[in-house]
């Protein structure tokens, strides 16, 4: 890639927000504190614990990698408006396959992080290395890092899904997932899917409900299943056990841009009484239909917070863009024929059956069950 010596090898990149520079002696301070921080430490393999001695030894390899014709070519970050040239954080690139091929990874300082460095930072370095011949960039990370997602999301990588059990994330512990997206030198850096977040919605309706994101202590309200097993499918149905899993997923399908989930709470305990959410199976929310989905626990029902919740989900769904919502064309629903509870809410909202599945399921005890299509079209 390059044959000149440290520091001269490293290339001064800057996108008038963002500066890759070379690594220097006074970064020491800051890279300790990086290293230090809980976030770094959940989610890289820096060692444990980090002094000024690890530092030293690392911006030692940082420099031999430069040195190296085919080593790993790591930049720290700065503000490009900052004289004073203070380190921000780094990011790298490490080749692969004769230099076609490299894999990145970047960290910044806790004081930079939610300002848009590290995006501008990986369009440079991909930038960079296609331009010296490189064909694609990978990205990993493991599963649940959505900050890391975010900015290879921004940049245009395209996810590939998750490979199990594939990354230790220190030493002495067991391998976890790691989600997996790359970049290609044709590919356009800017984000090519949605990343729907659930606004805040109200309803007088059932005494009260708002419809909000869900959070982790949501599990403290979470109930026992009740329902028949052919009204849902398993993996989605809400359960103490369960939980930190399924909002996982439901976190993960929001950052792929394929399903928007909404907790369903009580406008005046903030306790969750249901879920909430509109998804798609194929293609992301973009596209112009997607499917209502609602469950409600067992507690909270027969007060109307089903139909209060579909009712909110859909207007929002239907609406605009231009206006807040997801200009969608189209919402549909598929219930089992015997789910009468969820035929009346979807009656209520004023959806039209379209379609009827004879037999699509059949119960333990023999007896059949036939399944309904509806839809409501934006008027």
């Amino acid at each position: 890639m390059t044959d000149a010596a440290w520091p001269e090898a490293v290339p001064v990149l800057s996108d008038g927000h963002v500066r890759l520079r070379a690594h220097r002696p006074d970064d020491l301070e800051r890279i300790v504190e990086q290293s230090r921080d809980p976030e770094s430490l959940r989610w890289t393999t820096v060692p444990r614990p980090y002094g000024e001695a690890e530092g030293r030894e690392w911006l030692a390899l940082i420099e031999a990698g430069w040195n190296d014709l085919g080593g790993n070519r790591l930049w720290a970050l700065e503000d490009a408006a900052d004289d004073r040239g203070r380190y921000l954080g780094t990011i790298d690139l490490r080749p692969t396959l004769g230099g076609r091929v490299a894999e990145v990874g970047y960290g910044l300082h806790p004081d930079a992080r939610g300002r848009g460095f590290m995006a501008g930072a990986l369009r440079l370095a991909a930038q960079w290395f296609f331009g010296t011949g490189g064909t694609r960039v990978h990205w990993r990370a493991e599963r649940g890092n959505f900050a890391s997602w975010r900015v290879a999301w921004a940049c245009g990588f395209t996810h590939h899904g998750t490979l199990p059990q594939s990354l230790a994330p220190s030493e002495g512990e067991d391998p976890v997932d790691a989600w997996q997206a790359s970049l290609g030198a044709d590919d356009v850096p800017e984000a090519r899917t949605p990343w729907p977040e659930p606004l805040v919605l109200r309803s007088e309706e059932a005494g009260g409900i708002v419809l909000r994101p869900w959070l982790d202590e949501d599990v403290d309200a979470l109930e026992p299943r009740d329902q028949p097993a052919h009204h849902m499918p398993a993996r989605g149905v809400l359960e103490p056990d369960t939980f930190p899993e399924w909002l996982l997923t439901r976190r993960e399908k929001m950052a792929l841009g394929t399903t928007l989930s909404w907790c369903v709470a009580d406008a005046t305990t903030g306790r969750a009484l249901a879920e909430a959410l509109v998804f798609v199976t194929e293609g992301t929310l973009d596209d112009d239909t997607a499917e209502l989905g609602y469950q409600v626990l067992p507690s909270a029902r027969r007060r109307g917070v089903a139909t209060a919740a579909a009712r909110l989900v859909a207007r929002h769904a239907l609406a605009p863009r231009e206006d807040g919502g997801l200009g969608l064309r189209r919402l549909v629903a598929q219930t089992a024929e015997d789910n009468a509870g969820s035929n009346k809410v979807l009656d209520a909202l004023g959806f039209d059956i379209w379609g009827r599945e004879t037999e699509a399921d059949v119960l333990p005890g023999g007896r059949p069950v036939a399944s309904l299509h509806w839809e409501l079209l934006r008027r």
